[in-house]
């Protein structure tokens, strides 16, 4: 039996897919394409381990950071993963199958919220807080992470926002608890 997903998700669903639908259109042209499977590659984990790996060349108390980082990243991936398996909304692609194109693997059937956009905009804060000058390269990934989902048919706008508003109050929790 699959797990009925709440009602709410039912009525975003109806609100957001046109939008989706026309977002997930602009795929069609491969170079733009090409850049949000980009981005949604890196942010699946390769640039975050880096981000977190670099910590002891890119300030001085780094390896404090690698641990506070790891930390909180391992805090973040299980409550995401939790919520996203009690809350079963499928992804658009999945919904409305002749309207939005799926142009990425997904790793599961669900997508609220988003995890790639959570890690990016927690990451990004944290390297607001710590390693400010890394932010013109941050920045400008993390945003690009985050259109990705959406324009590759993987998410709704909501479970980017939802996966943003998560990224944001774990990096807070962060530099709260740790610094």
């Amino acid at each position: 039996m699959r797990p009925r997903p709440l009602v709410v998700f039912d009525r975003l669903d109806l609100l957001e897919w046109q939008f989706c639908q026309r977002v997930s259109r602009l795929s069609l042209y491969r170079p733009w394409r090409l850049t949000l499977q980009a981005a949604s590659r890196l942010g699946d984990w390769p640039v975050w381990v880096l981000l977190i790996l670099a910590q002891p060349w890119l300030q001085p108390d780094g390896a404090w950071r690698v641990v506070q980082y790891t930390l909180i990243a391992s805090l973040a991936v299980a409550i995401y993963r939790l919520v996203k398996t009690r809350l079963c909304r499928e992804r658009p692609y999945i919904t409305y199958r002749s309207g939005i194109q799926c142009n990425a693997p997904a790793r599961d059937r669900y997508s609220f919220p988003s995890g790639h956009t959570m890690h990016a905009v927690m990451f990004s804060v944290l390297v607001a807080a710590h390693t400010p000058w890394l932010l013109p390269v941050i920045i400008p990934l993390a945003v690009l992470i985050a259109i990705s989902r959406v324009g590759l048919g993987l998410h709704y706008t909501s479970d980017v926002i939802a996966g943003a508003a998560m990224g944001y109050g774990f990096a807070l929790l962060s530099l709260y608890l740790m610094g």
